[in-house]
């Protein structure tokens, strides 16, 4: 089968990229080591990132709680034991397209105080 859901997980963040960049406020993954390095940001703010081959997004708790729900993914655990609830790991089998999620925790963390 082809099509985008079945590209690999590194070139569908980079078409996400490419995809989302235009958006004023938007500053792309920066190079170099540690947490965020993957991020796509906005005003300085990560809201997506390509983290062990998953799409991870910022999103609404009750939005995570829908899609943890529904078996779409798992709430992100930045390794230290605790998973965080307001980031969703997208499940790598998961149907639901990127881009609209993407734009959905971009608009999330942009009106974010």
């Amino acid at each position: 089968m082809t099509g985008p859901n079945r590209a690999a997980p590194e070139e569908r963040f980079e078409v996400l990229v490419d995809d989302i960049l235009g958006v004023p406020g938007v500053t792309p993954p920066r190079s170099g080591r540690g947490f965020g390095r993957s991020a796509l940001r906005v005003d300085n703010k990560i809201f997506a990132m390509l983290v062990r081959g998953h799409l991870v997004l910022k999103l609404p708790r009750p939005r995570v709680d829908a899609l943890v729900a529904a078996g779409e993914g798992i709430r992100f655990d930045a390794n230290k034991g605790t998973p965080m609830k307001e980031w969703l790991s997208l499940d790598p089998a998961s149907a639901l397209p990127w881009h609209p999620l993407a734009l959905e925790a971009l608009e999330f963390v942009r009106g974010a105080v």
